[in-house]
């Protein structure tokens, strides 16, 4: 079933049509060739070889036609080789280009390559631009995020541990991470290391700097990619053992590096939040187009069972409340208003909201749900890993307490307005 995508009287004539070119191209070359691209597993190694030679054909071929299309690399300014588009028209492009699953990777968006991008542009010198970035939008280099750690809470940033210490023009760096994305193909990994001495003055957040690390340099470990789901991953644990980089290799001033990740999580939120909501609207017109076909008790439709009609509709109110929500959000980051409690918020709602509309598809289809044969396992598990990552709900429902009671306290009620 193709992707329904019409003009939004709301959205202005640009993104409109951005919008129908992406899902003209997700339509006609994406989903009928699903299968393919991604290189289906096979009995046969020779054969499956062949197949992942010919899947990466072909994921060369769409992203030709993407880069005519002027569709590459939305989340980039001109200069740096992608759209320019702005936030909003981004964030509506990004739930055009999640209806299929790894579509976004042919368009040039690739986590984390895609933040590391957007770290680079706004941290990075020029220098670091053509060092790093230029080859990263090119294809030609691969790199990774490496902040989470074993031994401490992600969502405190505060108890990192990993240190670098400078010596002459150099950064030592010493540390333990793990869920490190991208590990085994990265080129070089930004790292987020402690930089200032505990006792030093200031807060907490400003004692954080984002550092380079290529690959191959001395003291680099790869100890494993840690099993996600099950399954294995290129998510890897990786040890820093004195391991040295030049000063240059920092992205921007020493210290800032709380300040770049919240930059990239932030914003990260609104885009995870509308890929979730494309994902949505696939498990959706799946579930649709089950109930419409399949047959049960003698030749009834599943669509006449007033059980199924309550999934339709319970989705129906999942994906509009969440998508208005994370619309909502959006307008307000771009328009420069206080966005914090609207991030929280969505970070709350929409990956819950995914994992119910997701659920009810996957009993719709019964077996076939759980199967391969369809996106919705892995759409799930995608639902339920977002309630951890970028912040575990529990912290962002603190957060949006914390904000709105302060604006209270201050004497001044909540606007649902704005």
């Amino acid at each position: 079933m193709p992707m329904n995508v019409k003009p939004v009287p709301a959205l202005d004539n640009e993104i409109n049509e951005i919008r129908l070119a992406t899902a003209e191209i997700v339509n006609k070359e994406i989903l009928p060739n699903e299968g393919r691209l991604w290189g289906a597993v096979s009995n046969s190694a020779n054969e499956q070889n062949e197949i992942a030679r010919e899947a990466k054909a072909l994921r060369r071929e769409v992203q030709e036609k993407v880069k005519h299309a002027k569709l590459w690399a939305p989340h980039l300014p001109r200069e740096f080789g992608g759209m320019g588009l702005s936030f909003l028209q981004h964030a509506y492009m990004n739930e055009v280009l999640s209806y299929s699953p790894g579509a976004a990777s042919l368009f040039g968006v690739v986590a984390p390559n895609s933040g590391n991008q957007k770290i680079l542009v706004q941290y990075g010198t020029p220098e670091q631009h053509e060092k790093w970035l230029k080859p990263l939008t090119d294809g030609t280099m691969q790199s990774g995020f490496s902040m989470t750690e074993p031994h401490t809470p992600g969502s405190d940033p505060r108890s990192l541990s990993t240190r670098a210490v400078l010596e002459g023009d150099e950064w030592v760096i010493n540390g333990h991470k793990w869920f490190t994305s991208n590990g085994y193909s990265a080129d070089f990994f930004i790292v987020m290391c402690r930089t200032s001495d505990p006792s030093a003055s200031g807060g907490d957040n400003d004692r954080m700097t984002q550092i380079i690390v290529p690959r191959d340099t001395p003291g680099v470990k790869i100890v494993r990619g840690v099993p996600v789901w099950g399954r294995a991953s290129s998510h890897c644990e990786i040890i820093y053992d004195n391991v040295r980089v030049p000063k240059s290799n920092q992205l921007g001033r020493t210290g800032s590096g709380h300040r770049a990740a919240q930059d990239r999580l932030g914003a990260g939120r609104v885009y995870h939040c509308m890929n979730s909501i494309g994902s949505m609207w696939r498990a959706f017109d799946l579930m649709i187009e089950r109930l419409m076909t399949r047959e049960v008790h003698g030749g009834e439709k599943l669509e006449t069972k007033q059980f199924m009609q309550g999934f339709v509709a319970e989705s129906y109110m999942d994906i509009q409340s969440a998508r208005l929500m994370t619309i909502h959000c959006a307008e307000k980051m771009e328009s420069g208003a206080d966005p914090r409690t609207d991030i929280s918020s969505i970070k709350v709602f929409v990956p819950a909201a995914y994992h119910r509309v997701v659920d009810r598809a996957i009993q719709v289809y019964g077996a076939a749900g759980v199967s391969g044969d369809l996106p919705l396992a892995g759409m799930y598990q995608g639902a339920r890993t977002l309630r951890i990552a970028d912040g575990p709900d529990e912290v962002h429902k603190i957060m949006m307490a914390k904000l709105i009671l302060r604006r209270y306290h201050a004497g001044e009620s909540w606007d649902f307005g704005n």
